[in-house]
Protein backbone atom coordinates (compact mmCIF):
# COMPACT_ATOMS: atom_id res chain seq x y z
CA UNK A 1 0.00 0.00 0.00
CA UNK A 2 3.48 2.34 0.08
CA UNK A 3 3.74 3.25 -3.53
CA UNK A 4 2.78 6.87 -4.82
CA UNK A 5 2.91 5.55 -8.70
CA UNK A 6 1.02 2.33 -7.58
CA UNK A 7 -2.69 2.23 -9.12
CA UNK A 8 -3.27 -0.84 -7.15
CA UNK A 9 -1.81 1.23 -3.81
CA UNK A 10 -3.76 4.58 -4.26
CA UNK A 11 -6.99 1.80 -4.50
CA UNK A 12 -5.89 1.02 -0.91
CA UNK A 13 -5.52 4.34 0.04
CA UNK A 14 -8.91 5.64 -1.33
CA UNK A 15 -10.93 2.78 0.35
CA UNK A 16 -9.11 3.15 3.85
CA UNK A 17 -9.74 7.36 2.88
CA UNK A 18 -13.71 5.77 2.50
CA UNK A 19 -13.55 4.12 6.01
CA UNK A 20 -11.76 6.57 7.89
CA UNK A 21 -14.64 8.93 6.33
CA UNK A 22 -17.22 6.74 7.60
CA UNK A 23 -15.39 6.28 11.27
CA UNK A 24 -14.98 9.46 11.93
CA UNK A 25 -17.11 12.01 14.54
CA UNK A 26 -16.20 15.37 12.82
CA UNK A 27 -14.47 16.81 10.04
CA UNK A 28 -11.73 18.03 12.13
CA UNK A 29 -11.31 14.35 12.67
CA UNK A 30 -11.25 12.91 9.15
CA UNK A 31 -8.52 15.86 8.39
CA UNK A 32 -6.14 14.46 11.08
CA UNK A 33 -7.06 10.72 9.82
CA UNK A 34 -5.77 11.75 6.11
CA UNK A 35 -3.19 13.68 7.09
CA UNK A 36 -2.07 10.58 8.77
CA UNK A 37 -3.18 7.88 6.55
CA UNK A 38 -1.69 9.88 3.08
CA UNK A 39 2.13 10.74 5.17
CA UNK A 40 2.33 6.77 6.16
CA UNK A 41 1.22 4.88 3.02
CA UNK A 42 2.11 7.04 -0.14
CA UNK A 43 6.29 6.94 0.30
CA UNK A 44 6.45 10.06 -1.65
CA UNK A 45 4.18 12.38 0.66
CA UNK A 46 6.94 13.80 2.59
CA UNK A 47 4.24 16.23 4.02
CA UNK A 48 0.70 16.70 4.01
CA UNK A 49 -1.26 19.21 5.80
CA UNK A 50 -4.58 21.16 5.79
CA UNK A 51 -4.68 24.90 5.44
CA UNK A 52 -7.95 26.42 6.48
CA UNK A 53 -9.30 29.63 5.35
CA UNK A 54 -9.77 31.59 8.22
CA UNK A 55 -13.28 32.95 9.08
CA UNK A 56 -13.49 36.79 8.97
CA UNK A 57 -10.08 37.59 8.43
CA UNK A 58 -9.49 40.33 6.41
CA UNK A 59 -6.99 40.08 4.25
CA UNK A 60 -8.23 36.18 3.88
CA UNK A 61 -5.49 34.32 5.79
CA UNK A 62 -5.20 30.20 5.04
CA UNK A 63 -4.50 28.77 8.59
CA UNK A 64 -2.49 25.21 9.04
CA UNK A 65 -4.54 22.73 10.60
CA UNK A 66 -3.49 19.14 11.12
CA UNK A 67 -0.35 18.18 9.36
CA UNK A 68 2.22 15.02 9.44
CA UNK A 69 5.90 15.68 8.54
CA UNK A 70 8.00 18.89 9.63
CA UNK A 71 6.97 21.58 11.18
CA UNK A 72 6.60 24.68 9.31
CA UNK A 73 7.57 28.66 9.36
CA UNK A 74 3.63 29.07 7.35
CA UNK A 75 1.18 28.40 9.93
CA UNK A 76 -0.68 31.24 7.93
CA UNK A 77 -0.54 32.28 4.33
CA UNK A 78 -2.33 35.07 2.84
CA UNK A 79 -4.33 34.32 -0.62
CA UNK A 80 -1.92 36.40 -3.03
CA UNK A 81 0.85 34.33 -1.63
CA UNK A 82 2.88 31.17 -2.39
CA UNK A 83 1.27 27.41 -4.43
CA UNK A 84 -1.02 27.41 -1.05
CA UNK A 85 -2.64 31.09 -1.84
CA UNK A 86 -2.81 30.50 -5.64
CA UNK A 87 -4.84 27.29 -5.34
CA UNK A 88 -7.34 28.70 -2.95
CA UNK A 89 -7.33 31.72 -4.64
CA UNK A 90 -8.04 30.00 -7.76
CA UNK A 91 -9.84 27.30 -6.73
CA UNK A 92 -8.07 24.80 -9.03
CA UNK A 93 -5.46 22.10 -7.99
CA UNK A 94 -2.05 23.31 -8.62
CA UNK A 95 0.76 20.78 -9.18
CA UNK A 96 4.69 22.16 -9.63
CA UNK A 97 7.17 18.95 -10.44
CA UNK A 98 10.05 21.42 -9.37
CA UNK A 99 9.57 24.08 -7.35
CA UNK A 100 12.65 25.55 -7.80
CA UNK A 101 11.17 26.72 -11.00
CA UNK A 102 8.16 28.37 -9.69
CA UNK A 103 8.46 31.71 -7.90
CA UNK A 104 5.16 31.47 -6.35
CA UNK A 105 6.76 28.23 -4.02
CA UNK A 106 7.08 29.67 -0.32
CA UNK A 107 10.16 27.52 0.86
CA UNK A 108 9.07 25.66 4.00
CA UNK A 109 12.06 22.81 3.41
CA UNK A 110 15.31 22.72 1.54
CA UNK A 111 14.49 18.57 0.71
CA UNK A 112 11.13 19.61 -0.95
CA UNK A 113 11.22 19.40 -4.59
CA UNK A 114 7.66 19.29 -5.94
CA UNK A 115 4.16 19.74 -4.89
CA UNK A 116 0.63 19.02 -5.04
CA UNK A 117 -2.25 21.65 -3.86
CA UNK A 118 -5.97 20.86 -3.78
CA UNK A 119 -9.10 23.19 -3.00
CA UNK A 120 -11.46 21.79 -0.48
CA UNK A 121 -14.91 22.98 -1.12
CA UNK A 122 -17.95 23.85 0.86
CA UNK A 123 -21.27 24.24 -0.66
CA UNK A 124 -19.09 25.67 -3.51
CA UNK A 125 -16.85 27.51 -2.14
CA UNK A 126 -13.25 27.51 -1.46
CA UNK A 127 -12.83 26.66 2.26
CA UNK A 128 -8.91 25.48 2.58
CA UNK A 129 -7.18 23.10 0.83
CA UNK A 130 -4.82 20.14 1.01
CA UNK A 131 -1.11 20.38 0.69
CA UNK A 132 1.33 17.45 0.06
CA UNK A 133 4.89 18.34 0.06
CA UNK A 134 7.73 15.92 -1.72
CA UNK A 135 11.42 15.37 -1.51
CA UNK A 136 11.18 13.98 -5.01
CA UNK A 137 10.87 15.76 -8.32
CA UNK A 138 7.69 14.73 -10.02
CA UNK A 139 6.52 13.07 -7.78
CA UNK A 140 2.66 13.53 -8.11
CA UNK A 141 0.88 11.75 -11.48
CA UNK A 142 -2.46 11.73 -12.43
CA UNK A 143 -3.02 9.15 -10.13
CA UNK A 144 -2.33 11.26 -7.10
CA UNK A 145 -4.09 13.63 -8.38
CA UNK A 146 -7.28 11.66 -8.53
CA UNK A 147 -6.50 10.78 -5.17
CA UNK A 148 -6.13 14.08 -3.27
CA UNK A 149 -8.68 15.64 -4.94
CA UNK A 150 -10.68 13.03 -3.70
CA UNK A 151 -9.54 13.06 -0.16
CA UNK A 152 -10.37 16.83 -0.14
CA UNK A 153 -13.62 16.05 -2.04
CA UNK A 154 -14.35 14.03 1.54
CA UNK A 155 -13.32 16.53 3.51
CA UNK A 156 -15.42 19.23 1.85
CA UNK A 157 -18.75 17.13 1.99
CA UNK A 158 -17.83 16.36 5.57
CA UNK A 159 -17.74 19.91 6.74
CA UNK A 160 -21.00 20.47 4.58
CA UNK A 161 -22.64 18.07 7.33
CA UNK A 162 -21.09 18.90 10.38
Amino acid sequence: MASSSNPHGIEEVRKEADRLNSEARAADQLMKDITLLLNQHMLKYNWVGFYMLEPGANPPMLVLGHYQGAMTPHTRIPLNQGICGAAASTGKTVVVDDVNNDSRYLACSLETKSEIVVPVFVRGQVAGELDIDSHFPAAFTVADRELVEYCAQLVGRRLEND
